[in-house]
Parts: C-alpha cells; sequence; structure tokens
C-alpha cells in the first residue's frame, strides 16, 4: 500500500504585494545561473531583506521547449524569468522596490558576463530604470532600437550591455507556504524538497529560501519590540518537553521544514501549492502537510490545502 500523509484541512494566508518581472539573457544557463544567484541573493524573508526574489523559470532552452511558459526571448538567447517583491504594506514599497532593481540589475546582472535585461511587465506606473543604469555609460551610453524594443545600450569591457528603457511593475502576493512534518530530517527535507520542484513547475512564481526550503519557519511578531517576527517555538521539535500542552507538535514529529510561495496572484499560487502536495504526499516518513495561518491578521488571501474548500 502506497503511503500518503494526511493533509491538514486549513489554509496558508498570503498578503499582498507589489512585484516586478524581469528578463535575463546570456549566452548559455552557465552565465544565466550565475546572474540569478548573485541577483536574487540575501532576498529570502521580508523580515530582513531589502526584497523577496526568485527564479521563476528558464525559457529558450531546449529542455524546456513545450514546457508551460516557455517562450522565445527578444534576443533568441537563453533566458530566465525573475521576480521581485515588496510587501504592499510598507508605506514606501514604491521607492523600496525601485531600489532593489536597481541595486541588483547594475550591480549583479550588468556585471555578469553576456548578459541583457528586459521588462516583462507593460503596466502603467513604471520605472525608468534603463536610463538610471545607463549612467555607468559615463556619457557613451545611447539610446536605441534592438528586438524591436526600445532599449539603453552601455559600452562595457566584453562589448555591451543592453537594458530596456522602462520596467514595469503591478501588484502580487507574498506568504503563500507549505509545513512538512515528519518522523525526521531527513524525510521532511525531502519532503520540502519535492514540494519546492513542484511548485516551481507551475510558472508565475518562485520561492525565494535557499533552495526553496527553509528551516527556521517564523511567526509574526516577537517578545523583543525591535522584531518584527521570531522563531515559532510551538513547531519546534527541542521545545516539545519545555512547553508540554504548548507544543502544537503531532505525536511523531520530530522535524518541520516549511516552502514559501510568492507569485502573480491567488490562482497562480493556489495551483502551485496543489502541485507541491501532490509532489511529497507520498513521502516515506512524512506524516502530514500543513500550512501556517494568523486568522486573517497577516493578509486576506487564503489559500486552502483542500482545494475543494477554495471559493470560487
Amino acid at each position: 500500500m502506497t503511503h500518503r500523509a494526511e493533509i491538514d484541512d486549513t489554509y496558508a494566508e498570503a498578503f499582498r504585494s507589489i512585484y516586478a518581472e524581469i528578463l535575463v539573457t546570456a549566452r548559455d544557463r552557465q552565465w544565466l545561473e550565475h546572474a540569478i544567484n548573485a541577483a536574487t541573493g540575501n532576498a529570502s524573508s521580508t523580515i530582513f531583506c531589502d526584497c523577496e526574489a526568485g527564479l521563476d523559470r528558464f525559457v529558450n532552452l531546449p529542455e524546456t521547449q513545450g514546457q508551460p511558459g516557455d517562450f522565445v526571448t527578444p534576443d533568441g538567447r537563453p533566458g530566465a524569468v525573475i521576480q521581485f517583491h515588496v510587501p504592499r504594506f510598507r508605506k514606501d514599497r514604491v521607492a523600496a522596490l525601485e531600489r532593489s532593481l536597481l541595486v541588483r540589475l547594475s550591480q549583479n546582472i550588468l556585471t555578469c558576463p553576456t548578459t541583457a535585461c528586459f521588462n516583462l511587465l507593460e503596466t502603467d506606473p513604471y520605472y525608468k530604470l534603463g536610463r538610471k543604469i545607463a549612467f555607468f555609460g559615463d556619457g557613451h551610453q545611447y539610446r536605441a532600437r534592438r528586438f524591436d524594443r526600445k532599449v539603453w545600450v552601455i559600452p562595457t569591457l566584453s562589448g555591451e550591455f543592453v537594458l530596456d528603457r522602462r520596467f514595469g511593475f503591478q501588484d502580487g502576493l507574498m506568504g503563500g507556504n507549505l509545513w512538512f512534518f515528519a518522523a525526521d530530517l531527513d524525510a521532511s527535507l525531502l519532503a520540502a524538497e519535492r514540494a519546492a520542484a513542484g511548485a516551481a513547475s507551475v510558472p508565475g512564481v518562485i520561492l525565494p529560501f535557499p533552495g526553496g526550503v527553509t528551516g527556521s519557519g517564523s511567526k509574526a511578531g516577537s517578545r523583543y519590540s525591535f522584531s518584527i517576527a521570531s522563531t515559532y517555538e510551538k513547531y519546534c521539535p527541542t521545545l516539545r518537553d519545555k512547553l508540554g500542552d504548548q507544543s502544537g507538535l503531532p505525536s511523531g514529529v520530530n522535524a518541520v521544514m516549511e516552502i514559501i510561495i510568492n507569485g502573480h496572484d491567488l490562482p497562480t499560487i493556489c495551483a502551485a501549492t496543489q502541485a507541491a502536495i501532490h509532489a511529497a504526499i507520498e513521502t516515506p516518513g512524512l506524516l502530514k502537510i500543513s500550512a501556517g495561518n494568523y486568522n486573517g491578521r497577516l493578509g486576506k488571501s487564503f489559500i486552502h490545502l483542500h482545494p475543494e474548500k477554495q471559493p470560487g
């Protein structure tokens, strides 16, 4: 008989964001991965990072042909779609997202050999980001029309760097999540790895934590006034005896891993959640799949683990 973990009758609680979506192209996948790793570094959690960022998907590669969300890039080279999210509850959200993009595109994409950078959101308002980054050209930069797009061209030691003039942004969602309760660390991590791969197969989402997984799931708030989040002590295995009846760990659970899912909108994150559950549910040693919520105090977008409970 195939083992299947229990699916908790609960929901994940997502909150609104604004996000930008860019396309990076490069000579090959190796240099794409270097650019992605640099541009999405230190962007796991809005708790302390300037943004949450991650790879959505690779495109225009032999292995992506025929897959959902694949397309031919403007310059015909291999590409990667990257998202950058800032919580909408930040009063400075528009300026904060622009600052994150300015830093990461100029310091991590422009500097990476063979790359180019394109906007994927044709929205109004937008950032005139290309013009600001183009100042690196020290007066030698120029506007041009390449690949039927309005771009800035910056001379560099390796040739030139091309990027779109405008980069749009729009409303998205952050904070979709799943928890994996398992008999031991290995089982919990394997389930989370499978779930992360399943969620990542859905175009339009990112998993911002390293490898798509976090082993330090948090709760909103802290006993310390300077911290907006802290460890979720109810679900820490080493605190089970100390907390006694206050522990939230089911019997037999000795490790919990979590994945966080950000994306375009609620239907996209719901689809990614179900793909993650399907990918992980038969993991040996996995006892339960659950999710974190705060009864609507953090966000108003609920992602039900039982899809029949999801409002139409």
